[in-house]
């Protein structure tokens, strides 16, 4: 009899078993199914906010703490106001072209008495957007030479030449202008290089992409390379900063196959930074030592993923990122008919909801007083996502129970943003500062040699600092490159602070 309970035992565990196996691949196949056919978009539907406050009353029964819940009537969605500027705004800062429509001379005379008419003034009739295709010209720098008549017939004549600005590239046809121009189109507009040789082509140049390659790189060595060094030392002066990661396929690299992952780091200053920095940096691995290499001296609050990584960095106060953690519950939720019951995952996500919510209403506020309201209306919610947290028994292997373990293994990182008001809730600026690369990638697919991804970074660096400094992306390119060549950077590296992008000096030239 024993025997038989024994193995009535085995067939009920086998078939638990193998049940929780087919729910996990119905979910999975789920899931499947709304990568490639549900939205991507992760924003909560509207017809769901409105219920999205009994998750509290749902928590209280778990909570023996009983924390204060913050009041809040009423939680709306988000609505993106389409663009409407005024034509006069859309064209006040560009030059005007007046045509004008006279009327012939032999038509100059009065239809009633024969007079000669007098011009009285003209009258607009429409305005219209001309379009002036770009074109090329050889500037030619001719340097006068000088001799001095009375010691031209002596033994030691005299003869002085005027300086002229250095080349960007000796015997090369290179200048700022072009050089810029094809780091804009590539990295701002990105557009490959085997376009823009067509375009070249176009306008009467014969450029190869091996040209402009060359270009590229030979710039960003020569004279990118000791401004990012400055911008560096720069940041790690900083007290709050974010950092994130993505994929890069580098062709010919030394040991590793084409197909191997090689990584961009991208590093950047907090929200509140007076001296916005962003910085790339190429790596041929996802190691955390890269972290601990380009960070070295920093000792403040750093933003990150989940990404363990970044535990090998000493010294400073590691910031989980919300947005991440309320990912995976959105990607936990099933696809739903009718009026189902809320599930586990919505109620993870609208208690993230809820902290994005307020985190929304302070962002008019100072450091200080964010940090006072944080405690006051954002600890409660947290304290009881943790209590819930610990009550939900999710599906070993599924999608919930992924979203739930990340959850407690981030958590010592989670609330570290409530210990200054400058941190921030997510690590979205990061995100928002490594799209523009990503972007890219995707026309240009991949990087051929480590100095061209180098040189990329480099780039990348440059034209993102920019845009978070409010210049224009173009003309600061072409202000560095006309103004490095003959900047000793090398003696004098305070020089360089003329050149950053908050200086006055670049404000006042480049400004968007």
């Amino acid at each position: 009899m024993d025997t038989k309970d024994a193995y009535i035992k085995h067939l009920e565990n086998t078939i638990s078993s193998l049940q929780k196996q087919v729910d996990n691949l119905t979910e999975m196949i789920l899931l499947l199914r709304k990568e490639k056919f549900g939205s991507s978009s992760e924003k909560t539907p509207k017809s769901e906010i409105d219920g999205q406050l009994s998750l509290f009353n749902e928590a209280e029964l778990e909570d023996t703490s009983k924390p204060e819940e913050p009041i809040v009537q009423k939680v709306d969605g988000y609505y993106r106001n389409p663009a409407r500027t005024k034509r006069a705004e859309l064209i006040k800062d560009l030059p005007v072209r007046e045509i004008p429509c006279d009327i012939p001379e032999e038509d100059m005379f009065c239809e009633q008495c024969g007079s000669g008419l007098k011009l009285i003034g003209y009258e607009k009739v429409r305005e219209e957007l001309e379009y002036i295709p770009a074109r090329l010209q050889i500037v030619r720098y001719m340097r006068s030479a000088c001799e001095c008549p009375k010691c031209k017939h002596s033994e030691h004549p005299f003869i002085k030449k005027a300086e002229s600005p250095s080349s960007l590239m000796n015997h090369s046809l290179a200048s700022p202008s072009s050089v810029a121009n094809v780091m804009y189109q590539k990295y701002v507009n990105s557009v490959p290089l085997y376009r823009q040789e067509k375009d070249w082509e176009h306008l009467g140049l014969a450029l190869s992409r091996a040209t402009m390659a060359h270009w590229m790189i030979r710039c960003s060595q020569d004279y990118f390379q000791p401004v990012i060094d400055y911008l560096q030392k720069a940041m790690i002066s900083e007290e709050v900063l974010h950092c994130d990661e993505t994929p890069i396929q580098v062709l010919k690299e030394d040991g590793k196959k084409p197909q191997t992952k090689s990584y961009m780091w991208l590093y950047r200053t907090g929200q509140d930074s007076s001296r916005p920095i962003i910085l790339y940096d190429y790596q041929s691995s996802r190691s955390g030592d890269n972290a601990v290499h380009f960070l070295k001296g920093f000792h403040g609050y750093l933003h990150t993923d989940g990404y363990s990584g970044y535990n090998k960095l000493e010294n400073i106060t590691r910031c989980g990122c919300w947005a991440h953690l309320r990912r995976k519950f959105v990607e936990a939720i099933p696809d739903k008919k009718g009026n189902a019951s809320r599930t586990a995952a919505e109620v993870g996500r609208d208690y993230c909801d809820q902290l994005f919510h307020i985190e929304k209403q302070m962002k008019q506020l100072s450091a200080e007083d964010r940090y006072i309201k944080r405690l006051e209306l954002e600890k409660p919610v947290l304290d009881a996502f943790w209590c819930w947290l610990d009550s939900v028994q999710p599906l070993k292997g599924s999608a919930l129970g992924k979203a739930v373990t990340y959850a407690k293994n981030q958590k010592p990182y989670m609330e570290n943003y409530l210990l200054d008001g400058r941190c921030a809730l997510s690590n979205n600026v990061a995100e928002n500062a490594i799209r523009p690369f990503t972007v890219g990638r995707k026309n240009w697919l991949f990087a051929d040699t480590p100095k061209g991804a180098a040189a990329s970074a480099a780039i990348y660096s440059i034209i993102e600092t920019a845009k978070a400094n409010g210049l224009n992306v173009y003309t600061y390119l072409e202000f560095l490159l006309m103004y490095m060549p003959d900047t000793d950077w090398q003696n004098y590296p305070e020089d360089l602070e003329e050149l950053m992008p908050w200086s006055q000096m670049a404000q006042e030239i480049c400004k968007r």
